[in-house]
């Protein structure tokens, strides 16, 4: 029975050594918008597979040293990139990417909020968001795709665009909602997914169907990735069915087999 008992905990040891000796760091440059689900869902893929993985985050765009093409651009290592669609799209022109691993992931829909503790304002239609604007002291938005569509599309048609342009602040890197709960700004513009996890806030809701903008999150393999393998078969577990409710309940909308690219 000892023997039997000992060579079961070699077995068991020797099985924990190969598994931990297969683990790799999976680094993901990964833009706000997927963030919140993929630090729920990395717990339970790390202890499936053994992977350790390593979340950097930073925009789809703009100018910041932070923003995933420019840290790609300093060469900077990732295995994976998650972030907006359309930005994922030229980082495969550019061919940063390697070809046929893009995923797609989820849509993401715009979203309100204002400091925790303040009037709640009415945004169900185009009327009473109008008169939102009109009225907050000042509104801020992010650097990224919802950002640019709120300052350079939402406020010219509301028709206010004159009215809101001197009081309307872009954010950037850090996420919109975590300077309206510091008090910095009335009322903030960005993705649910990224207005949902801070503290300190109210969500009012999503602006109209109507003045709706939708943004696709993808991700891809990167050109020099280290763990190519690895960072594919993470993009297969975001995108498989069990991944979904976890997208769901960060304020997402799972992409399903057969929807199109953004």
């Amino acid at each position: 029975m000892k023997r039997t008992s000992r060579s079961t905990a070699i077995a068991l040891m020797a099985m924990f050594l190969s598994v931990n000796a297969c683990a790799e760091d999976v680094k993901v440059m990964i833009s706000g918008g997927f963030k919140a689900a993929l630090e729920k869902l990395a717990p339970e893929y790390e202890r499936r597979t053994g992977d350790n993985i390593v979340i950097i985050p930073g925009p789809s765009m703009g100018t910041t040293p932070q923003a995933i093409p420019n840290r790609l651009a300093r060469g900077e290592k990732a295995d994976v990139v998650i972030m907006v669609g359309n930005a994922l799209a030229k980082l495969e022109q550019a061919r940063l990417t390697r070809p046929g691993t893009r995923t797609e992931l989820a849509d993401s829909r715009i979203g309100m909020v204002v400091k925790k503790g303040a009037d709640i304002p009415d945004i169900s239609s185009e009327t009473t968001l109008r008169n939102t604007l009109l009225q907050a002291r000042s509104i801020a938005y992010s650097d990224s795709a919802s950002g640019r569509y709120v300052s350079e599309e939402l406020f010219k048609k509301l028709g206010i665009e004159k009215e809101v342009t001197s009081k309307a602040t872009k954010v950037e890197r850090i996420p919109v909602a975590s300077e309206v709960a510091k008090g910095k700004y009335a009322v903030g513009f960005q993705q649910v997914s990224e207005l949902l996890p801070i503290q300190g806030i109210t969500f009012i809701g999503k602006i109209p169907d109507n003045l709706q903008y939708i943004t696709r999150f993808a991700g891809a393999v990167t050109r020099d990735a280290e763990h190519p393998a690895e960072g594919k078969a993470l993009l297969n577990y975001l995108a498989s069915p069990p991944s979904r409710e976890v997208i769901r309940e960060t304020g997402m909308i799972p992409v399903t087999s057969g929807d199109t690219a953004r």
